[in-house]
């Protein structure tokens, strides 16, 4: 979860909201209407109360990253920025964040004395960041009872009602976060394998950690491709070649330490 904030706060505060509002609506749904118990472990805990939770929670996160998708300190990553010599927050808006939009049916927009029903705008913006939203609330909605259970059974095994008592009724504050440990892997995985965009700092950390040898071998290849599509003078890059090959033909010599 603490890497989650460094990838953007957004990428940290919208899966916490939905969590926390998962289970606040869960409790609500299930005192409301609940019905039908869940599972035997948790006896309060209700198909009702599951699902009202789970349609809550995407709600609520849709309308949290609502609120922050267009603020950069929100979704830019917190990374250290040699200019200034401080952690900074300020970068160009990823893809993700940046609205596309789209035609409405002119079906829909276009008024017609024999219609009652128009839609007044004939654009409407969509963000690709809430496709993620609803992937990472899907698993909330699914993962979160099971986060309950776990504490439950923590609960019992301590013979403990509540973590708490600052919410009368529904435990303490520890009883909010049953499944942030969960949610916090999920997003972790999630980002790095499906959103993590790459950039020239990421790579550089990825070819420093190289031996010698091979980070001079991704400098020649670096220039050699620079060179054939014209972006760099040949009496520039063709000396640096050069030094790179005889440094790892010295390096080649001396052999392994």
């Amino acid at each position: 979860m603490i890497q989650s904030i460094f990838d953007g706060l957004i990428w940290f505060l919208v899966p916490v909201a939905m969590v926390i509002s998962n289970d606040i609506f869960a409790y609500v749904f299930g005192m409301l209407f609940g019905r039908t118990p869940l599972i035997e472990v948790s006896p309060k805990k209700t198909w009702e109360g599951f699902i009202g939770g789970g349609i809550c929670s995407l709600l609520v996160g849709l309308l949290v990253a609502w609120s922050m998708i267009d603020k950069k300190h929100f979704i830019c990553p917190i990374e250290y920025d040699d200019r200034v010599g401080s952690l900074s927050m300020d970068c160009i808006p990823d893809a993700i964040f940046i609205p596309r939009m789209h035609n409405v049916s002119r079906w829909l927009v276009e008024d017609n004395v024999n219609r009652k029903f128009f839609v007044p705008v004939k654009q409407v913006p969509r963000y690709p960041y809430f496709f993620h939203c609803l992937m990472i609330g899907a698993f909330i909605s699914i993962i979160g009872p099971f986060g309950g259970f776990f504490a439950s059974g923590f609960k019992r095994a301590f013979k403990i009602k509540d973590f708490g008592d600052v919410i009368p009724g529904h435990g303490g504050i520890l009883d909010r976060f049953d499944c942030q440990i969960f949610v916090g892997w999920f997003v972790f995985f999630y980002y790095n394998s499906f959103v993590k965009p790459l950039t020239p700092s990421s790579l550089l950390q990825q070819v420093f950690v190289l031996p010698q040898d091979e980070q001079l071998a991704v400098l020649n290849l670096f220039l050699g491709g620079l060179l054939r599509r014209g972006h760099v003078p040949a009496e520039l890059a063709q000396p640096l070649m050069a030094y790179g090959e005889t440094i790892k033909a010295a390096a080649a010599d001396i052999g392994p330490p």
